[in-house]
């Protein structure tokens, strides 16, 4: 891998991280991305300890942390009296607990942070308006074929990193051309400042200072500060058909309302006149399906296992991906063993990740006696026994590839 670069597919947070992972150990890395611009897209994320630490390995965290909050707490509340269920202690408890930060932040301040350190690394270059069209095992790696601007290109690599996402071109390369599935559920976003009238509203109703999910039956909505606490992200997942696979710009909030129904009136005015809400149907990619080619074809992030946003590590398994990865190649012998290991290791991390998130999606929109056994169990766990039941998703550090401890 010295004597090769990387060629990545995909600009995005997986890409970006996989490019300063793979710098990091003196391997050139070359970006394509298929948009012409890197545009801002999507809203809220959350950035939990085991995301935060690499971030600070590649020496990302003190960009996004300019822009990011650090919340004091995950807080769930019923969303028709809006009481306090549970609460699991963040900002200096989490960084006690779990060695790094758990920060909320815009999705475009992290890309942001990731492409100041990509473009000032001698041994990244990145291409937009690019596709990565096909790669062709060699005796010695790929000849990966590219298109930009309508030309047509070949290059030598020693590995390709598909990173473009939950509707990825890519993904046929390893696999049978399996396409993305509407999960049943969509995700309505906005974002409201947090010094507007809206946002003393909110303030009412929650602090402005906290992760929330507001839960019910027929819907969840989770909230927290952004753009360092100068506006508040609010998503609600409700049950819905697909739409096309796109963000759709200004919605209708009728089918919200109608979803919120029963909810308290001080949530159900703050939603009703916040806006507009963008709608995104959320999509699924099978995680047990190949992630991997001997030949040296691998995907990281969405591509590989796109997933509900029911435990908020979307984002955090991209980057996991993208630096165990480099860390597992860079110590191989074996190009195909390594990516075999690599695969087998992160599957069963998602998977586990993946029913954690299953989980909260059954808890938070329990009804009847099912909630009411739901609300006992929370009123029984204290904030610090909440806490170590996420020791294993927040502790997670990197596994020590050459020592084969994986």
């Amino acid at each position: 891998m010295q004597s090769r670069h990387v060629v990545i597919a995909g600009a995005g947070i997986a890409g970006l991280t996989a490019a300063l992972a793979f710098a990091r150990h003196g391997i050139g890395v070359r970006i394509y991305e298929r948009s012409p611009v890197l545009e801002e897209v999507g809203a809220g994320l959350q950035l939990s300890p085991n995301a935060t630490r690499i971030l600070d390995r590649l020496g990302v965290l003190d960009l996004v942390s300019a822009s990011a909050v650090r919340p004091e707490a995950v807080v769930l509340r019923d969303a028709a009296t809006l009481v306090e269920r549970a609460r699991v202690p963040l900002g200096t408890a989490a960084e006690r607990r779990w060695k790094s930060p758990y920060l909320v932040a815009h999705r475009a301040d992290l890309q942001s942070a990731l492409l100041a350190r990509v473009t000032e690394n001698p041994l990244i270059e990145i291409a937009t308006g690019a596709t990565v069209d096909a790669a062709v095992p060699q005796a010695d790696g790929l000849t990966v074929s590219v298109t930009q601007g309508g030309i047509g290109s070949y290059e030598q690599a020693g590995l390709l990193v598909a990173a473009d996402g939950v509707w990825s071109a890519s993904r046929r390369l390893v696999g049978p051309n399996e396409k993305s599935r509407f999960s049943g559920e969509l995700a309505w976003r906005t974002t409201i400042p947090a010094d507007s009238e809206l946002g003393r509203q909110f303030a009412g109703v929650t602090s402005l200072t906290t992760v929330t999910t507001f839960l019910h039956p027929g819907f969840h909505l989770v909230a927290y500060p952004i753009r360092a606490g100068h506006a508040v992200n609010l998503v609600a997942f409700t049950p819905g058909t697909a739409i096309a696979e796109q963000w759709s710009g200004e919605t209708d909030a009728g089918a919200l309302k109608r979803a919120m129904h029963g909810t308290a009136p001080a949530l159900s005015r703050l939603v009703q006149e916040a806006g507009p809400w963008t709608v995104w149907p959320l999509h699924t990619v099978d995680p047990s399906r190949p992630w991997t080619s001997p030949a040296g074809i691998v995907l990281i992030g969405d591509a590989a296992h796109a997933m509900t946003p029911f435990a908020a590590q979307g984002a955090a398994m991209a980057i996991e991906d993208a630096y165990t990865l480099a860390d597992a190649i860079v110590v191989a012998s074996n190009m195909a063993e390594a990516l075999a290991q690599w695969e087998a290791a992160r599957k069963a991390r998602v998977l586990k990740v993946t029913r954690r998130g299953a989980l909260n999606h059954f808890a938070w929109h329990a009804a009847g006696p099912v909630a009411l056994a739901r609300n006992l169990f929370l009123r029984l766990k204290s904030p610090a026994s909440l806490a170590a039941d996420m020791d294993w998703l927040y502790g997670w550090t990197p596994p020590d590839w050459t020592s084969g401890r994986l």
